[in-house]
């Protein structure tokens, strides 16, 4: 959706509020007491009541929106500058776009628009042919604490990235290439094989064929997952076997460094989140606003 449109959709609040009912609709209401999905609309109170034991649920309750003061205007006027330009945007910059007042209202609002994509995203598992790999991503860190280089620098964050490749085959030539899905990265605390493992059971099918480099730390794969195929790291197998888990770390760090600069390590797994909810969804066009939407209406809580 671009900007005129949403303007023509979405004039004022009372067109959000109706707007974001039908998307709960579309997901379920669920009664927080009794855990029924029956429900029957107040239109004066603006809530759902359960026809089992009378407990009402408002609009934002169980969504990301609860205890928010926020508007549900400036909600989908957040949400339209996030899923419009695949770059992201700043908070300082949507703060001065939406006129608002405090900095930390926008921040935390769009926090929580990241962490829904990051709950969406991971509903889903990769399948199929996957390549595995792991980026080093630059973190912010106090000047104050002494640093050390190489492998498991402070300076630096590991990231397992995950991308769902689909072998093709030009039938003409005979020519093979890689087509790829769907992306999926995880902020790694540590270097030890069993926290990647964890990783690949939670995120990738079990029937899976996974290609990585011969790191010593992938050795134990293998039990998770149909075929482990390790190759040498080398500019070729970067080109070839790993392709597309090196373009998406390229374009994660060329798209965060260039909007954000340094990320916290603790909030890094967020805006990674936001980069691959953008990245999975990349051919949906003006549909991706009303995904976000749909995702944000979900009762996560």
């Amino acid at each position: 959706m671009n900007i005129l449109e949403f303007i023509k959709e979405f004039p004022d609040e009372i067109s959000c509020k109706a707007h974001f009912k039908v998307q709960r609709e579309h997901e379920g209401v669920v009664c927080k007491k009794c855990k029924c999905s029956k429900h029957y609309w107040l239109k004066a109170k603006w809530q759902w009541q359960c026809s089992n034991c009378n407990f009402r649920t408002t609009l934002r309750s169980g969504t990301m929106m609860e205890h928010s003061n926020m508007t549900f205007h400036k909600w989908y006027l957040a949400m339209l500058f996030m899923s419009f330009s695949k770059k992201g945007m700043s908070a300082l910059e949507l703060q001065r776009q939406l006129n608002h007042s405090r900095y930390e209202s926008i921040w935390f609002m769009m926090q929580k628009i990241r962490k829904t994509m990051g709950k969406r995203d991971n509903m889903y598992t990769l399948e199929g042919a996957v390549e595995f790999d792991e980026g080093y991503f630059e973190k912010a860190t106090s000047e104050k604490v002494k640093l050390k280089r190489g492998r498991g620098s402070q300076r630096q964050a590991n990231v397992a990235v995950m991308a769902e490749s689909t072998p093709l085959e030009d039938i003409e030539t005979g020519k093979t290439s890689n087509h790829c899905r769907y992306f999926k990265m995880k902020v790694l605390t540590t270097h030890q094989g069993k926290e990647i493992e964890d990783t690949i059971e939670k995120n990738i099918d079990e029937k899976s064929i996974i290609f990585s480099d011969k790191s010593t730390s992938y050795i134990d794969i293998a039990k998770y997952v149909e075929t482990h195929i390790m190759v040498k790291s080398t500019k070729e197998t970067t080109k070839t076997t790993l392709k597309w888990v090196h373009i998406a770390i390229s374009n994660a760090k060329r798209t965060l460094l260039g909007m954000y600069h340094k990320i916290k390590g603790k909030y890094l797994q967020l805006y990674l989140d936001e980069f691959c909810y953008k990245l999975n969804r990349r051919y949906f066009g003006n549909k991706l606003f009303d995904r976000l939407t749909l995702a944000l209406a979900k009762s996560y809580w």
